[in-house]
């Protein structure tokens, strides 16, 4: 059963060279509260698994991220994560590309235990070239067709985000998709959950089928009111800041702007400056 826990508790529960798995797609549902007391801890040598957006490109901003396991790095609306794009063009991580099939029979293998699952995707394709260490099995049957090992994407620790959770740790998504955030609690050693509004056991409601996260794989649970920000929760992503933050990224200036402005302070100063800045450029 989760425990009631905070943001800083779970950052700090954390270690230097650790492989973590960051739940979310692109630039949609990310635990950008957590993403950020990263930034701002002393944690470094990081793995980082994830469909990737600006969880990755935060982390290789401020130099936490040694590799980085991910079917791609996005923002959706903005085609490369642009921190992602120049750590990868300065040779400052390895990455480990998978097609985004295979990355969720890498997360499936590694909820189930397992060593490896096999799959088609990848197959004919250059992920085999770029990735020399991946192996391909044959069916023990009377097909005998040859397919992808993927091996199990496992993780020390998972971090997700979702609209709503209980103070056990359950947890309910109230958009469009789940994600595949079930499968990263599922294959990690321990999972957190920071969530937009915390209510009490019983309260949850919706349909069964919304009930992502099982309080079973949660080690601690965070109300984060806003901790999912820039990215889109359901009800649309924040595309201005989100334009400001790609922006700022393309010139070291402008990011040391951007980066006192907004991450040099804790989570309440984070939203604070937020605000500030969307009065700014209302008037």
């Amino acid at each position: 059963m989760g425990a009631l826990t905070t943001v800083a508790e779970i950052v700090g529960s954390l270690e230097s060279g650790m492989t973590i798995g960051i739940g979310g797609w692109g630039s949609r549902r990310k635990p950008m509260a957590l993403v950020r007391a990263i930034y701002r801890s002393p944690l470094e040598d990081l793995t980082v698994v994830s469909y990737g957006g600006p969880d990755v490109g935060l982390l290789c901003a401020a130099g936490k991220v040694r590799r980085v396991v991910a079917p791609f790095v996005t923002l959706d609306s903005i085609a490369l994560e642009p921190h992602f794009r120049a750590a990868r063009q300065r040779g400052a991580i390895e990455f480990t590309e998978y097609d985004e099939g295979m990355f969720m029979f890498g997360l499936l293998a590694g909820a189930h235990r397992l060593p490896f699952l096999p799959t088609r995707a990848g197959l004919g394709s250059d992920v085999m070239r770029v990735n020399p260490g991946l192996r391909t099995v044959r069916s023990p049957y009377a097909d005998q067709e040859e397919l992808v090992a993927v091996p199990a994407l496992t993780m020390d620790a998972a971090l997700v985000h979702l609209d709503l959770a209980d103070t056990r740790g359950n947890g309910r998504y109230l958009g469009p998709d789940p994600f595949m955030d079930d499968l990263f609690a599922k294959a990690a050693a321990r999972c957190y959950l920071t969530c937009e509004r915390l209510v009490r056991p019983g309260e949850l409601g919706g349909a069964p089928q919304t009930l992502l996260i099982s309080r079973m794989h949660v080690t601690g649970v965070a109300e984060t009111p806003g901790g999912g920000h820039f990215t889109d929760l359901g009800t649309g992503r924040d595309e201005a800041f989100q334009r400001h933050y790609a922006a700022s990224a393309a010139d070291p200036d402008a990011w040391a702007a951007f980066a006192g402005r907004f991450l040099s302070g804790d989570e309440r100063d984070y939203q604070e400056a937020v605000r500030h800045w969307r009065e700014q450029e209302a008037r």
